[in-house]
């Protein structure tokens, strides 16, 4: 199930209560991770280079669903493959509003883990991952 991170949760608490505007990022990027991000939204274990890149989630996942406030990414959302040196083993993915550091605003859970090796990759299908507020 995914998370809010704090600086989502302050966002939107300050938008709803009319305190101060959320604006929607232009654009929004799956990134992943080998340790839980938690609140604060740590980056701290994303891999970095040897074929890896932040995916963009903005054309990936369609509107969420007006029953279950639910959204699915529409797309198979492909990481890799990995080059050089392996990312470790991946626990969990985020959604954060820049391709390169940025806020982190969701984060989730794998429901299983993946050791990533060279000439890997990470590919979720259609509807395998999943943003829900609730």
């Amino acid at each position: 199930m995914s998370q809010a991170t704090n600086y989502l949760e302050y966002k939107v608490c300050d938008h709803a209560l009319g305190r101060t505007s959320y604006s929607k990022p232009s654009t929004t990027y799956i990134g992943l991770s080998t340790a839980d991000p938690g609140e604060t939204g740590s980056q701290s274990n994303e891999p970095s280079g040897n074929g890896y890149s932040r995916q963009d989630a903005s054309t990936n996942f369609g509107d969420a669903n007006t029953t279950t406030g639910t959204a699915v990414n529409v797309n198979v959302v492909t990481f890799g493959p990995c080059t050089t040196s392996g990312w470790g083993t991946i626990t969990h993915v985020f959604y954060v509003d820049a391709s390169t550091t940025g806020n982190s605003l969701i984060y989730a859970a794998l429901t299983s883990s993946r050791t990533i090796a060279v000439g890997d990759s990470l590919q979720f299908a259609t509807s395998q991952l999943s943003v829900a507020v609730s």
